[in-house]
């Protein structure tokens, strides 16, 4: 491997450059016509406008990059995360033109990136499930004989579904057509493919992911998990390690099944396997996602490994450089995703021109982000304008630690608002603090 091509955009962009010109690899970028002057192109050694801005039209476009990556003498492709990332179709065309995507390998995207088959696997596997169905839904009717056996409430998601989008829970047995066929219907519009599963959904449930590395000599080790349960509509907004309030004996059973998974299907690369925790400490196997997390920065700054890096060499063919017994994640990280929105309007997208741009800075304070003063935010992307991610002895000192960061950080220009200060507040919140928050926790979480 000798040159790397980014299909991608953004602060994970820039974070994959930077893991690639310390391994010494040339970088290339790709960006659409509104991305000429983002932050990754500055860090490439070679950049190609693969087309417009709509991102069915440039990042989508898999002809496009494919064919940047062999006019430039990329050998290898690294998708980040969104976008291709989790598309098997491109896996294999990369495959077909000598490229090396880093991440794992076609048919095991294939197999876990259908969700209805990545649970059947896990089951298969050993890894508990909730109730629910193991094939796609053939019809409304199918749905409602499902929901009645499965037990409400229920959530109906789609096959190809990702990044919180192309879900509906259902409480009432009269919704359940009208849910179906709604998310039928979303999910063929977002995703290409109306196929959609349900499963029994866990009220007052936490939120709970393993990242997992894996080579392609049979390592494999896990590094933790992650609590992911604050979120708005599906959308993960802070993140944090260790999972607060939860039994060690718990979380290690809970890694322990991940790697299970993960060697059941022969996944090579960066992974992360999502689970659901109940009340009284059952978990449960939700999703697999094949690819790095936009949470990795946790897992690195709680267990001092480099995810980018190991799945780059990974990719070369080389083994991990560490094993189980090498990581030992210490004290307390957490993270909170920054986005260009005015909370005061729904959360409404903002937008524009920053003016001004203040990055956080101080011990164990870390900061990926793309933007920078005079930087236009475009309104044809994901709002995402940073992460700020800090590191405590203990996670009341990560708490404060965050709390200082965020009132340090500064974003500003006309029309443009962030959401910094609504995640101050849910940092503030006394049931936060102590640890007792659920997925349901956020007024309008669902």
């Amino acid at each position: 491997m000798k040159r790397v091509l980014i299909a991608n955009r953004g602060e994970i962009a820039v974070r994959v450059a930077r893991t690639c010109r310390e391994l010494g690899l040339g970088v290339v970028a790709v960006c659409s016509e509104a991305d000429r002057d983002s932050a990754v192109t500055r860090l490439a050694d070679t950049t190609v406008v693969i087309g417009p801005p709509a991102a069915r039209r440039s990042y989508l476009n898999a002809a496009a990059v494919i064919q940047a990556a062999l006019q430039t003498g990329a050998d290898a492709v690294h998708p980040g995360y969104g976008f291709l990332s989790e598309d098997a179709d491109f896996v294999e065309a990369c495959e077909a033109n000598g490229l090396t995507f880093i991440g794992p390998p076609a048919a095991v995207m294939r197999r876990l990136g259908d969700k209805s088959t990545a649970r059947a696997a896990m089951a298969a596997a050993g890894l508990p499930l909730l109730p629910g169905t193991l094939e796609p839904l053939a019809d409304a009717d199918a749905a409602a004989r499902a929901a009645e056996a499965a037990g409400y409430p229920v959530i109906i998601k789609a096959v190809a579904g990702g990044g919180g989008r192309g879900m509906r829970v259902v409480t009432d047995p009269a919704d359940v057509v009208g849910a179906y066929r709604e998310t039928h219907a979303a999910a063929q519009l977002l995703f290409g493919d109306g196929r959609v599963y349900l499963e029994r959904y866990v009220t007052g449930a936490r939120h709970v992911e393993v990242q997992i590395l894996a080579d392609g000599h049979g390592g494999c080790v896990h590094l933790g998990e992650r609590d992911c349960s604050v979120q708005r509509r599906h959308q993960k907004l802070i993140e944090e390690t260790p999972a607060p309030g939860l039994p060690a004996e718990l979380t290690g059973r809970i890694a322990q099944a991940a790697v299970r998974g993960a060697r059941a299907v022969g996944y090579v690369g960066a992974g992360t396997f999502e689970f659901v925790v109940d009340g009284a400490g059952g978990f449960s196997f939700m999703e697999v996602n094949c690819r790095i997390q936009v949470e990795h920065p946790v897992t690195e700054a709680a267990a001092g490994v480099d995810l980018v890096r190991e799945q780059i060499l990974v990719a070369a063919g080389e083994r991990l450089s560490i094993a189980q017994q090498d990581v030992r994640p210490r004290g307390a990280a957490i993270e909170c995703r920054i986005n260009a929105e005015d909370p005061a309007r729904g959360f409404l997208p903002t937008p524009g021109l920053l003016t001004e741009f203040t990055a956080p800075g101080g011990p164990f304070v870390r900061v990926d982000t793309h933007a920078h003063p005079g930087y236009r935010i475009p309104a044809m992307y994901d709002s995402l304008l940073a992460k700020v991610i800090v590191w405590g002895p203990d996670r009341p000192q990560a708490i404060a630690r965050m709390r200082t960061a965020l009132d340090e950080f500064r974003a500003t220009g006309a029309g443009i608002h962030t959401t910094a200060g609504y995640l101050s507040a849910i940092l503030d919140d006394p049931c936060f603090r102590d640890g007792r928050h659920t997925t349901q926790w956020l007024p309008d979480a669902g």
